[in-house]
């Protein structure tokens, strides 16, 4: 198999943008777990890495949104957003159009899926460049889910993408990474903010440990709304990670409430050498 590292991130511009205003043990701790993640993806000898991410109305608007998206490019250039505030300088990362069209092709056998040859980078996936490629060496695959204007796609469908990504890592002789990124309980952008739902993102990081398909795509929107706001549909970036590692079991390396971050800080991983590969088509 291709597919050599498998794990989930949070992605929340507070990590980089208000770093001085934290608890500096909770954050230091934090930012220790994203420098493991980074060393264990080296270690994997991943040759690109897939950051999945959710649209932030950076490069998709409602005039058309689509649930998947992948982008095709040799370079995508980031932040979007004010340096200073984001805490993280202008970067351009290394694309690779050939590996991007390989497996868009390969996806497109089971999910239908938009792609781009043009893609700025937001904090979803400059944060996590930030310190799992701090070199911008490592090239990319920048992909998306809708986790931001309804309708969203169902969760079984961020499954079957999950999947259905797994399958074309495995049909391309480079060695890939795969890297989900979002919130799990928190409100953006409302007089919420910095809220976090501590129980609720337990629960949920329960059932993504133990890789349960069931109980993972029991949630319903509504309900995720109600308990872990509107950032909370970000949990489809964490469920696509689930389709990919394929019954395996994960680890949750960090878990915290840091609220002035506004989310529950989390890094996680797979191990894919328990897993199963899906199903070829």
């Amino acid at each position: 198999m291709t597919l050599v590292y498998a794990g989930c991130v949070s992605h929340a511009p507070g990590i980089t943008g208000r770093a001085e205003q934290a608890d500096p043990e909770l954050r230091d701790e934090f930012y220790a777990a994203y420098d493991d993640m980074r060393q264990a993806i080296e270690a994997s000898g991943a040759e690109a890495m897939i950051v999945l991410a959710a649209e932030h109305f950076a490069n998709f608007f409602m005039d058309n949104m689509p649930s998947f998206a992948i982008g095709m490019a040799d370079f995508y250039n980031g932040p979007i957003e004010d340096p200073a505030w984001l805490g993280i300088d202008r970067f351009r990362a290394p694309g690779d159009r050939d590996l991007s069209q390989r497996l868009i092709t390969q996806v497109m056998q089971t999910v239908d899926v938009a792609y781009a040859e043009e893609w700025k980078l937001d904090h979803g996936i400059a944060v996590p460049l930030h310190f799992l490629t701090p070199r911008f060496d490592l090239p990319i695959v920048p992909t998306n889910i809708n986790c931001q204007g309804p309708p969203l796609a169902p969760l079984h469908r961020a499954w079957a993408f999950g999947e259905a990504l797994r399958r074309a890592a495995d049909s391309v002789p480079e060695n890939i990474a795969l890297v989900g990124t979002g919130g799990i309980s928190h409100w953006p952008a409302t007089p919420d903010s910095g809220t976090i739902n501590e129980a609720w993102d337990r629960e949920f990081l329960d059932r993504w440990q133990r890789n349960d398909r069931e109980s993972l795509l029991g949630y319903d929107d509504l309900s995720v709304y109600a308990e872990a706001g509107q950032g909370g549909f970000e949990i489809r970036t964490f469920v696509a990670i689930s389709g990919a590692a394929s019954g395996a079991t994960g680890t949750v390396h960090f878990y915290a409430p840091i609220p002035i971050f506004a989310v529950g800080c989390t890094v996680a991983s797979y191990d894919l050498a328990l897993g199963a590969v899906p199903n070829s088509v």
